[in-house]
C-alpha cells in the first residue's frame, strides 16, 4: 500500500535573494508582530507609578531644557515660531527616530535566545520595534497638537498644505531608523563595540540635525552639508507645514527620500546576509 505523500506547510531554505523581503511570509506572522508590539509597549509601564504619563514628561522636560539652554542662553533663532512649539516639534520627531534606531540596532543581540529556538521571518522583530515606537510617537504627537492648537488660536502659527505630508514624513523616519538600525544590528553581531559607538553617535547626530535650530541659521558649507542629512528635509518640512516657518523646499525632501531609500536597501541586503549565520557569532 502506497503511503500518502506529505505536504509541508512551511519550507525553510537557506538560499534566497538578498533583496527578498519575504513580505508575504511576514504578513502571515502579523499576529506575532502584534504580540511583539504589545509586549514592547506594555513592558514600558511595568513597575512604574506614572505609566504612560512618562511619554508626556520626557518631551515636556526636554523642551523646557532646550528653551532655557538654547533659547535663553545660546539665543538660537526659531525663525519667528513660538520657541516652546519649535523645540517641542523637534523633540517629538527626534524621540521617535532615535528610540527606533537604537532599539532596532540590537535586533540580533537582543533576540538571540528567541531566534535560536523557533523560526519566523527575522524582519518581524525590527518591524515590531518601529511600530511599537510609533504608538509612543502618537502619544507625544498628541501633546504637540494640544500646544499647537493653543498657539494656532492666538494666530502665532501659520500652517499650510504641507501638513498633509505628515504621514509620509513619519514613514520616511521609520524607514531611515529601520535601514540604519538593521545595518548596525548586523554589524554588532561581530563587532560589539559598535553598539556603544552608536549610542554616542546618535547623541552627536542630533546636533547636526535641525532639532534645536532652523537650517536658515546655518551659513556657508554647513548649510550645504545640512541638505545631505536625511533628517533635514523631514524636520524642516514638518516645521514648515505646522508652524509656517523654516527654510524648506521640496528638493530638500526629495534628497532625504532618495538617501533614506538607499540606506534602507543597504540595510535589507546586510540584514538578509547576516541572518543566515548570525547564531554562529552572537
Amino acid at each position: 500500500m502506497n503511503e500518502p505523500q506529505q505536504k509541508w506547510t512551511e519550507t525553510i531554505e537557506e538560499s534566497h535573494s538578498l533583496f527578498d523581503l519575504k513580505l508575504k511570509e511576514v504578513w502571515k506572522y502579523k499576529d506575532l508582530i502584534y504580540m511583539f508590539v504589545k509586549r514592547d509597549f506594555v513592558s514600558s509601564f511595568k513597575q512604574t507609578i506614572l505609566g504612560p504619563i512618562w511619554f508626556f514628561i520626557n518631551p515636556i522636560f526636554t523642551t523646557i531644557v532646550y528653551l532655557v539652554v538654547f533659547g535663553r542662553i545660546a539665543k538660537l533663532p526659531t525663525d519667528g515660531a513660538p520657541p516652546i512649539l519649535f523645540y517641542l516639534a523637534g523633540v517629538t520627531l527626534w524621540n521617535y527616530f532615535s528610540t527606533s534606531l537604537l532599539a532596532t540596532s540590537s535586533t540580533f543581540s537582543g533576540n538571540a535566545a528567541i531566534f535560536g529556538k523557533v523560526y519566523f521571518p527575522r524582519l518581524v522583530t525590527p518591524l515590531s520595534i518601529v511600530l511599537s515606537n510609533l504608538m509612543r510617537f502618537g502619544v507625544q504627537f498628541l501633546l504637540f497638537l494640544v500646544c499647537w492648537v493653543y498657539y494656532f488660536s492666538k494666530g502665532a502659527v501659520h500652517p499650510n498644505i504641507w501638513i498633509l505630508a505628515t504621514p509620509f514624513l513619519i514613514i520616511l523616519m521609520a524607514f531611515f531608523a529601520l535601514g540604519v538600525g538593521m545595518i548596525f544590528s548586523s554589524l554588532t553581531t561581530k563587532y560589539k563595540d559598535l553598539s556603544m559607538l552608536l549610542g554616542f553617535g546618535v547623541s552627536l547626530y542630533m546636533y547636526s540635525t535641525p532639532v534645536i535650530y532652523p537650517v536658515s541659521a546655518l551659513k556657508g558649507i554647513f548649510k550645504s552639508l545640512a541638505y545631505y542629512n536625511p533628517l533635514t528635509g523631514i524636520f524642516e518640512c514638518f516645521k514648515y507645514a505646522w508652524l509656517g516657518v523654516g527654510d524648506f523646499s521640496p528638493v530638500m525632501l526629495g534628497i532625504s527620500s532618495v538617501l533614506i531609500m538607499i540606506l534602507l536597501m543597504i540595510g535589507i541586503v546586510v540584514f538578509n546576509k547576516v541572518e543566515k549565520t548570525f547564531m554562529d557569532t552572537v
